[in-house]
């Protein structure tokens, strides 16, 4: 009770969320399933959470305590959902292993590209050392960028770009100026999970399509779209986050088709563009920006530490958004990161340092999906590029208990269903093959996935 109690004053529980299932709390608590079937009856009694049939337990909103500030909670007691991942990552001890993360091992990245980047800016002019960010982020960077824009197809004018203080930054400009608390918003299932945790903050109603090999599912997508009239998509073209998967001309113009015609927009995030060894269909440059916006950032490719990330939208929404930075962030992102990455991307370090991390994941892809194979744990795909492995676990292993089993051996993992809207991933593991390389990372999946066997067993003998 005291957990959930917490949450509550944490706001990690907001109302109207699902309380973990029973047997989930129980297995994380370290509890029999019957002491948190009584605590959660006794938070029902006073009013805090209300049973649905056949459904579970769910936060009423009623008597939450005032926000205030908590003691970092324990692995056991934090639910496993789309924060516990990043939650997990960032806090990590020193020496952890991270296979669920989203960031490329600091040994992979242009360390010396940006060592050298730093030694320039010590020599720039002061004011990129001192002053503030311009309303549209420095120029240098925005031309790089509409030149690789017009590379890839897409004509995009200087009025169209606008540079962030980061990808997910530049998402939440975009829900601030296009969304209202209450509005539908429809993703992919499985998607992102950060996705859902900064549509949550909005306050809107999160909407979900099933994800397949070349898109979302058609049928499913048009039919909620069509049903529900969701203000924004908000989806990965290339290298489908945490699928791997492309989408296809087809698909393509199908989800542009019915965009059009129930008027909603389309956010596109391309941050692992540059992951692909050649480019797949994207839904910005097949609409020319009319109702598609292009985000992306750099912490992908070159550092998570220098922050940056970009707007391509039509220019009177532009117009809004820098508006809205303005009263947010008072001016665009840091000088300091729009000179390090221009010039790291204006060099030919960049292309090379591309070009290697395409070799080195490539290799790492297939052989962490032979070392998963030898556990049982499958590909739902092979992606033609970037370093995530969507998997399916063995038969009754459920990787929401896997991951809290393995983050006590000091191993974070991803499990599937903080990917998942409708919580229907259970079955499934995102792994950063990257951050696979270290046998331990095997032999605690091994270890975990057999005590969650004999658990099983014994729970059926009983």
């Amino acid at each position: 009770m005291a957990a959930i109690r917490g949450r509550l004053a944490a706001r990690t529980l907001a109302p109207g969320d699902r309380l973990p299932s029973i047997r989930g709390f129980a297995a994380a608590m370290k509890v029999s399933p019957s002491t948190v079937v009584e605590a959660y009856d006794r938070l029902a009694a006073e009013g805090l959470i209300r049973a649905r049939q056949g459904s579970g337990f769910y936060v009423t909103g009623g008597g939450l305590p005032p926000l205030a500030l908590t003691q970092a909670a324990s692995p056991q007691e934090l639910a496993v959902d789309p924060f516990w991942v990043s939650r997990q990552s960032l806090d990590a001890e020193p020496g952890a292993l991270k296979p669920g993360c989203g960031w490329l091992p600091a040994d992979w990245m242009p360390e010396e590209a940006l060592r050298r980047g730093f030694r320039a800016l010590a020599r720039a002019d002061g004011a990129i050392l001192t002053d503030y960010g311009g309303t549209r982020g420095a120029s240098v960077l925005r031309r790089l960028l509409l030149g690789r824009f017009a590379e890839a197809g897409l004509a995009v004018s200087p009025e169209q770009l606008m540079l962030t203080g980061s990808g997910t930054q530049a998402l939440d400009l975009i829900c601030r100026f296009l969304l209202r608390p209450g509005d539908a918003v429809l993703v992919d299932d499985p998607c992102y999970f950060n996705f859902q945790a900064l549509l949550r903050a909005h306050q809107v109603r999160v909407l979900s399509a099933p994800y397949t090999p070349s898109g979302p599912d058609i049928a499913a997508f048009e039919a909620v779209v069509s049903a529900e009239r969701p203000r924004l998509y908000l989806t990965n073209s290339g290298l489908h986050n945490p699928t791997g998967a492309g989408l296809s001309p087809q698909a393509a113009y199908r989800v542009l088709s019915t965009a059009a015609a129930h008027d909603m927009i389309i956010v596109e995030d391309d941050i692992f563009a540059d992951f692909e060894p050649e480019p797949s269909s994207r839904l910005a440059s097949l609409d020319g920006l009319e109702r598609v916006i292009r985000i992306g950032s750099f912490s992908k490719t070159l550092s998570a530490a220098v922050r940056c990330g970009y707007v391509a939208a039509r220019a009177d929404w532009i117009e809004g958004l820098v508006d809205l930075q303005v009263a947010t962030n008072f001016g665009g992102p840091s000088p300091v990161s729009t000179e390090l990455l221009a010039g790291v991307l204006a060099g030919g370090s960049y292309r090379k340092h591309m070009e290697e991390l395409h070799r080195r994941l490539a290799q790492a892809r297939r052989e962490v999906a032979a070392r998963l194979e030898t556990l049982g744990i499958r590909p739902w795909l092979m992606p033609r590029g970037g370093f995530y492995l969507w998997c399916r676990l063995p038969e009754c292993i459920d990787s929401a208990e896997l991951a809290q089993l393995a983050v006590m051996q000091g191993v974070v993992l991803a499990p599937g269903n903080v990917f998942s809207v409708a919580q229907t991933a259970g079955d499934f593991m995102r792994f950063n093959v990257a951050q696979s390389r270290d046998p331990r990372v095997f032999e605690v999946l091994r270890q975990a996935m057999a005590t969650m066997r004999q658990q099983g067993g014994a729970a059926a003998r009983n």
